[in-house]
């Protein structure tokens, strides 16, 4: 994966103006990185398979 800043980052719809408790997706060459967004350039990013993304949505969405 490239740089993280290059990942075209998009908030979560869930993620309103409730003080800053966000989360943002990158996605990559067949990658989905997560980040916070309190911690931008020094907070961790997790790095996730596309495949493995997409049963980690599946499942959030199941748990609505």
């Amino acid at each position: 994966m490239g740089r993280v800043d290059d990942l075209g980052w998009r908030k979560s719809s869930y993620s309103g103006g409730n003080g800053g408790d966000c989360v943002e997706v990158g996605q990559a060459a067949g990658m989905i990185a997560v980040r916070d967004t309190k911690d931008y350039g020094q907070g961790q990013v997790q790095r996730f398979s596309a495949a493995d993304w997409r049963v980690f949505v599946a499942q959030l969405k199941a748990y609505r």
